[in-house]
């Protein structure tokens, strides 16, 4: 039988586990800080569904197919916005909500590419300009909280549509996936592949200054999203060639960037379902986990029983009411200390028939080797 991980996959243990559930930890107090509440939605939906209006997005064209035993059409869910559209019906507007939780793409995979990742997203259904810049004023808390250097870049797709219709474009969402790449090719490349589309052009505008964006009506926008960031002391940058791959997106885009990677920390932006104006932005988890130097500052307390298991238990239990995480052993302390040893554990108490008698138990800490005793 073979075990192997499948390429894209992956699996966290030990202290890797822990520094993924700290993560996640900062991501939920913050979500839930900003008023965001939870929702949990199904990894399969029908394919229909998942593939919606954006089949040809290159997000919906690497989606993980099945089918049930009913030989109904299914897929893995690749992101959570689309459930959207179902889980929105019938919520008081603004409806705010946060879900973590694996998606799935069926891509080629690098070493900060996977097939299966956490996502991490938060939307308002029913927004404006005021909650993007909210949204990305919790971007910028999460971040700093994780001490990771980002750069936050903001466009708009009504800009870079008027500007495609002042250059004579006709093909406008296939030019706007091309200029999506920027980031992931060459520029000879992108202008390879415009000439198709005649728009090769277009790569000369990004490159003007942010004054000669002002002419167009789109960009009053930018100014106002910029303004209300600036209410948030948050500095978030014009980038013109900034497009976003999926084709919902109809207002604001925004990605958030570091030097340390090529790929993006994390990014969104707005679109309209069922006729309501709605704007998010979605974390991986695995690229925070990447560029985060934060540990996770979890104590662990071992208690070993040696021939006193009652009273072990009635220790460990009153230990885990106040509060601690505790570890139960029976039998030798020589392969408990082994074990304190393996799993990083701060400090183990000892419980035996001497330590009840004299109603004080041993206590060794195991970063330094000392041991002393400590009343019950």
């Amino acid at each position: 039988m073979k075990t192997d991980i499948v390429k894209g996959f992956n699996d966290y243990t030990g202290e890797d586990a822990l520094k993924r559930a700290e993560i996640k930890k900062i991501l939920v107090r913050t979500f839930e800080k900003y008023g965001f509440d939870p929702a949990e939605t199904p990894i399969v939906e029908y394919e229909e569904f998942v593939r919606g209006n954006n089949a040809s997005d290159e997000a919906v064209s690497d989606i993980f197919r099945l089918k049930d035993r009913g030989e109904r059409a299914l897929a893995l869910r690749y992101e959570f916005t689309f459930q959207l559209k179902r889980i929105m019906q019938n919520k008081k507007l603004p409806y705010k909500r946060y879900q973590i939780g694996e998606v799935f793409r069926d891509e080629p995979t690098t070493s900060n590419r996977f097939r299966q990742f956490v996502q991490c997203d938060v939307d308002v259904i029913g927004s404006s300009l005021k909650d993007e810049a909210e949204i990305l004023a919790l971007a910028s808390d999460i971040l700093t909280d994780l001490k990771i250097d980002f750069v936050i870049n903001i466009n708009n797709r009504k800009l870079l549509n008027e500007i495609l219709e002042e250059q004579g474009v006709k093909n406008k969402e296939e030019v706007i996936k091309e200029i999506d790449k920027l980031d992931k090719l060459e520029e000879k490349q992108i202008k390879e592949n415009l000439k198709k589309y005649k728009a090769e052009k277009v790569l000369d505008v990004f490159k003007k200054p942010e004054s000669y964006f002002k002419k167009y009506n789109s960009y009053k926008e930018i100014e106002e999203l910029k303004k209300y960031c600036s209410d948030y002391n948050r500095k978030v940058n014009f980038q013109p060639s900034l497009a976003r791959g999926l084709s919902y997106y109809n207002s604001s885009v925004f990605e958030i960037k570091t030097k340390k990677i090529k790929e993006t920390i994390c990014a969104g932006g707005s679109y309209m379902f069922n006729n309501i104006q709605s704007t998010g932005i979605s974390f991986g988890l695995d690229r925070l986990f990447l560029l985060t130097d934060i540990t996770p500052k979890k104590e662990k307390t071992l208690v070993i029983s040696l021939n006193q298991d009652k009273e072990a238990i009635k220790l460990t239990q009153r230990l885990r009411k106040n509060g601690e995480n505790v570890v139960l052993m029976y039998g030798k302390p020589s392969k408990a200390l082994e074990y304190a040893n393996s799993y990083n554990i701060d400090k183990v108490i000892f419980v035996g028939e001497e330590e009840i008698k004299k109603k004080k138990f041993r206590v060794k800490s195991m970063k330094t080797g000392k041991e002393s005793l400590v009343k019950m």
